[in-house]
């Protein structure tokens, strides 16, 4: 392409002399076009709106109009909505210190609790379910909801400022910024306590950061190089500590770094080392993977030291992690076990007690099995006495004190008391699971089988050695010393012959993670023949212990990885990422019956539409550009094709990592994950429409050393027409944002017959909508 319209030859570089060029590098590839676009030639309009005044005139009305759409109504709906049911919760949680358990990483809770405090909530309201009042409850809900507005509306100036950086022009910018300015779906997102607006905006600063640093890139290791270097690495941490799916743009960055690093390492630019590839390998390294990591890592250490107290979050996390929260059950209640103490074992995942009765398993089983028809041995929902059983030691005690506590990877023997029986377990199929190993019990003066009734206790969490079995925080897993089976249940239960109690039964994994065991209670003694020789001054222990820091953070990461990973029920909003750039369907936010009002997530039609053809578009002009040099003709000056290239193929590289993982999950997915992605593909849209109106760019752009000599400069020339396109499309975008207002802003109430006027795809599912009726 050129502006004769005819492909051009390669010729060779011009000297430069004159003030009016800039600089380049000659080992670089950014090359000078044919094509110079002098600044004096260019209108008074493009003039001045290229100019810094007019620059600030048009990110300042766009960031007046951001703030104005996403503020407008804020305080409607006054009623909890949609996923405020978890953030809100979490947000009062800071400020009652509470511990909670999450699958997204804590920054932006915590800016909602800050914020919460800020404006005076107390935590007391917990946000229950959707539709609570926030009137009622005395909520300062508008002032929670104000920090993702600001930072939605902040994100559309970062949008324009990562355009500007990027060498497009203030119209082009423009564009980019209004395809976020006017998008329902991200002003929905930015109305409410949500996470998605703090994780778009540390995203876009990311971008932003990392272009300025690559426009530093001629600048290594001066303080403005290392400056945008860390501001990456920091911006980076604070979009993955905002939300799980953050960490996509760490391998975002990543990825464009590994390309930087690949040009570095060419030796045939002068000057290009392995010394010179190492120093920039381990600034990179140390900017943008130890820096962001020690980032990341300062959320989490906040996270824990606000959250001091027991909270609803207690219980999936470790004993240990337990009992360094105050007013903790395990650390208020834990006791030391001592042998010939009478215990109930209650089951982790089920909460079923290890229970025994006198009725004997049946001869045979209905697939035709024969079991020993020894005594049952359940999993029995309640507590009574059939669920007592002692702990026998079986090596020599001390007569009183302390050498009596029953410690970690001690062998014992289970005695049931009611029966007078010792737990046992052999190779016998259990009778619902024939590859799994029955468990009965045993005469205890019958010596026959003493080896079959030993039983490890092997305390969970990677106890020490010596570690006390203690009641409540003692988690455990009972293996069986002979065969090495793990005393295990499941939720299935047993048939009539058993009153349909749950199946107890030996897993032959012992690394199974749902054998897990705790000591319930220690119960008095009352059979009265061998008391347990309990020191009297034992009571529990009420100040919180500690645990190091990264031992509960490895915690903490392992659960968020497994519960994200466990998100695989169905969800009638749910929807795959094939469908999301086309807007297939949508979200329903909230509903009101009663004003047939509703908030329905779905984004500015026109728009994102746009942005896919802009993806097409892109592609297109990549592979006919390809295509076409294969062939020795070259239809795009090089300059452009470097901006194609370098810079909307960052942004191509921003979109498809947000956007292609999703493909590989089996977790809920909704349209709202793929924002991000909509983001950057708002970026190429503005690229392709640069390159669609104009033969020329604004070159170069990088930050220039002694290193480097002159080159020519150039100036896009989109000229009136990019004017009037932008404006022409941005007034268009703006009518159909108001069109489909009503189902972002959840007001007014609509008829049914304008709930399907709304509906633009067949595929949205909106409420109070009108049946449809043909005529006969």
């Amino acid at each position: 392409m050129s502006s004769k319209g005819k492909l051009r030859q390669r010729n060779p570089q011009p000297e430069a002399s004159t003030s009016n060029y800039e600089y380049d590098q000659v080992q670089e590839d950014e090359h000078h076009a044919d094509i110079y676009t002098s600044p004096k030639s260019r209108s008074g309009i493009e003039k001045f709106f290229e100019g810094s005044q007019g620059s600030i005139i048009v990110v300042s009305a766009l960031t007046a109009l951001a703030f104005a759409l996403r503020f407008y109504k804020i305080s409607h709906p006054d009623q909890v909505v949609f996923d405020e049911v978890h953030f809100g919760k979490f947000a009062a949680y800071y400020i009652t210190h509470q511990y909670y358990f999450d699958v997204h990483p804590p920054l932006a809770k915590m800016l909602f609790g800050l914020a919460g405090w800020f404006v005076g909530f107390d935590g007391s309201f917990l946000f229950e379910n959707i539709g609570d009042s926030y009137i009622t409850n005395n909520v300062p809900y508008v002032g929670m909801r104000a920090l993702p507005a600001v930072l939605g509306s902040l994100t559309v100036p970062v949008v324009y400022a990562i355009m500007k950086e990027s060498g497009f022009s203030t119209v082009i910018a423009a564009f980019s910024a209004s395809l976020i300015l006017f998008d329902n779906a991200h002003v929905a997102q930015s109305r409410l306590i949500l996470l998605d607006a703090a994780l778009i905006f540390f995203m876009s600063l990311t971008i932003y950061s990392y272009v300025k640093f690559r426009k530093y890139r001629y600048m290594e290791f001066t303080l403005e190089w290392w400056t945008w270097l860390l501001m990456t690495g920091f911006w980076m941490a604070c979009t993955w500590a905002s939300k799980v799916n953050g960490i996509l743009t760490v391998f975002c960055v990543g990825v464009a770094v590994l390309f930087d690093l690949w040009d570095i390492l060419d030796v045939r630019k002068e000057g290009h080392t392995m010394d010179y590839f190492y120093s920039h390998f381990l600034a990179r390294a140390g900017g943008l993977i130890l820096w962001p990591f020690i980032v990341y890592l300062s959320f989490f250490w906040i996270h824990f030291r606000v959250l001091t107290q027991s909270g609803p979050g207690d219980t999936f996390m470790s004993p240990a992690f337990q009992e360094t929260l105050a007013g903790n059950e395990l650390l208020m209640s834990s006791h030391d076990i001592y042998y010939y103490d009478i215990l109930t074992f209650r089951h982790k995942d089920t909460k079923v007690f290890l229970h025994s009765h006198p009725d004997r398993y049946p001869l045979q089983y209905e697939d035709g099995r024969v079991s020993s028809q020894g005594q049952q041995v359940t999993g029995y929902g309640h507590n009574d006495t059939n669920n007592h059983w002692r702990i026998i030691p079986t090596k020599s005690l001390p007569e009183t004190g302390r050498g009596r506590i029953v410690r970690n990877n001690d062998v014992v023997q289970l005695l049931h008391m009611p029966t007078n029986t010792l737990l046992l377990t052999h190779d016998v199929a259990s009778p619902l699971m024939p590859t799994n190993q029955e468990f009965t019990t045993w005469a205890r003066d019958d010596y026959t089988r003493h080896n079959d009734t030993l039983f490890k206790i092997q305390l969970a969490w990677d106890a020490p050695e010596n570690e006390p079995f203690k009641s409540k925080s003692g988690y455990f897993k009972l293996i069986h010393v002979p065969t090495k089976v793990a005393l295990w249940t499941h939720p299935k239960t047993l048939p009539d012959w058993a009153f349909k109690q749950q199946e107890i039964n030996g897993n032959k994994n012992p690394s199974e993670r749902s054998a897990i065991w705790y000591v319930e209670d220690i119960i008095a003694d009352q059979y009265n023949d061998e008391p347990a020789d309990r020191d009297e001054d034992q009571r529990p222990v009420k100040v919180p212990k500690s645990m190091n820091f990264f031992k509960k953070y490895i915690e903490l990461q392992l659960l968020m990885f497994q519960h994200n990973a466990g998100l695989t029920a169905s969800h009638p909003y749910a929807s795959g990422p094939l469908n999301w750039p086309f807007m297939i369907s949508g979200i329903s936010f909230w509903t009101d019956n009663d004003t047939q009002k509703q908030i329905y997530l779905v984004g500015n039609i026109i728009g994102w539409w746009t942005c896919v053809v802009g993806l097409s578009v892109f592609v297109g002009i990549i592979a006919a550009d390809l295509l076409a040099r294969r062939r020795a003709m070259d239809p795009i000056p090089d300059s452009v094709r470097n901006r194609l290239w370098n810079n909307t193929g960052f942004f191509l590289i921003v979109w498809g990592v947000h956007y292609a993982p999703f493909f590989l999950m089996n977790r809920q997915l909704f349209i709202h994950h793929y924002l991000p992605s909509h983001l950057a593909s708002a970026l190429i849209a503005g690229s392709v429409l640069n390159f669609i109106l104009s033969d020329t760019i604004n070159y170069p752009i990088s930050y220039a050393t002694s290193k480097t000599r002159l080159r020519p400069s150039q100036y896009a020339d989109t000229g009136f027409k990019g004017l009037a396109t932008v404006l022409g499309y941005g007034l268009v975008l703006f009518m159909m944002f108001i069109y489909i207002a009503p189902l972002t802003y959840g007001t007014p109430g609509l008829t049914g017959e304008q709930v399907n006027s709304k509906r633009l795809l067949s595929t949205w599912t909106l409420h109070f909508a009108a049946k449809k009726t043909h005529d006969s």
